[in-house]
């Protein structure tokens, strides 16, 4: 996945675990959320948005167009 900044793979699955275990079934992380996993991994909120929708998760109540 061309993402931008590198990733080691075994943050970018943690990241994607995170994502699944804060979306619930209707696959929608808000935007506050998906910018304090970004931190929590320190990544660039685009990194996780990438990572969201290689998952089929959508941003939702995106508040400043990050994603």
């Amino acid at each position: 996945m061309e993402i931008g900044q590198q990733v080691d793979e075994r943050v970018e699955k943690e990241i994607e675990r995170k994502i699944l275990d804060c979306c619930g079934e209707k696959k929608r992380l808000p935007c506050p959320l998906a910018r304090q996993i970004a931190e929590e991994f320190k990544v660039r909120p685009i990194v996780v948005g990438q990572i969201a929708d290689g998952l089929g998760v959508k941003i939702s109540a995106c508040e400043l167009g990050c994603f």
